[in-house]
């Protein structure tokens, strides 16, 4: 039971922070400074995520998310430089959930946090990519604050029930991983589109 809450935690915080990561951080951050969660057991590791230096740069990159997030364009530039950061993120994260392992499961969490960082990046991404195509700016802010709503949601529902967490994001890393793939193949269709266009053009 407890390995499973512990699970959840950690797929949680890994899945979460591939759409925000600092978002995910600075709240994580916050609710552990204030008390909000209770950290006794396997859950102590976290306490770094409450120290005022943390959190003050997760809210600082948080801020500078927030506005870079909703501008066409500038969104997918911040994704690009983001596909490395947010998956070494989540890897952290979810390490630190997980506490001290032996080095064999450490390895293995690992891969699992980023694989599942990187998918729901991935699918941001992708969204991003087809809303930017778009000729009205409008959807880039909707999406935007519909991806943040989701990560408030989901760390509500890792500090209220781990253990259903673990399953919800485990079907939400699976929905990610075939969204992107038909989003992908929306954005080069669109992109081959173009190309014909501009060579009808010329």
């Amino acid at each position: 039971m407890q390995l499973m809450d512990q699970l959840g935690v950690a797929l949680g915080l890994a899945t979460l922070a591939g759409l925000n990561l600092y978002l995910t951080v600075a709240v994580a951050g916050l609710a552990i400074r204030w008390n909000w969660i209770d950290l006794t057991g396997p859950y102590e590791h976290l306490s770094v995520l409450g120290n005022p230096w943390i959190i003050g740069v997760a809210i600082a990159l948080f801020v500078i998310e927030f506005f870079a997030d909703k501008v066409p364009w500038v969104d997918s530039t911040w994704d690009a430089v983001h596909t490395l950061i947010r998956p070494a993120g989540a890897i952290f994260l979810a390490l630190t959930a997980m506490g001290e392992m032996d080095p064999v499961l450490t390895v293995i969490a690992a891969l699992f946090a980023g694989s599942a960082a990187l998918a729901t990046h991935s699918t941001k991404a992708s969204t991003r990519l087809v809303l930017n195509a778009s000729p009205e700016p409008v959807s880039n802010s909707v999406a935007s604050l519909a991806e943040d709503g989701l990560v408030l949601g989901g760390l509500g529902l890792i500090a209220a029930a781990p253990m259903v967490a673990f399953v919800v994001f485990i079907i939400m890393v699976i929905l990610c991983i075939l969204m992107t793939r038909w989003l992908w193949k929306k954005v080069m269709g669109l992109r081959r589109k173009r190309a014909i266009a501009g060579g009808a053009s010329a």
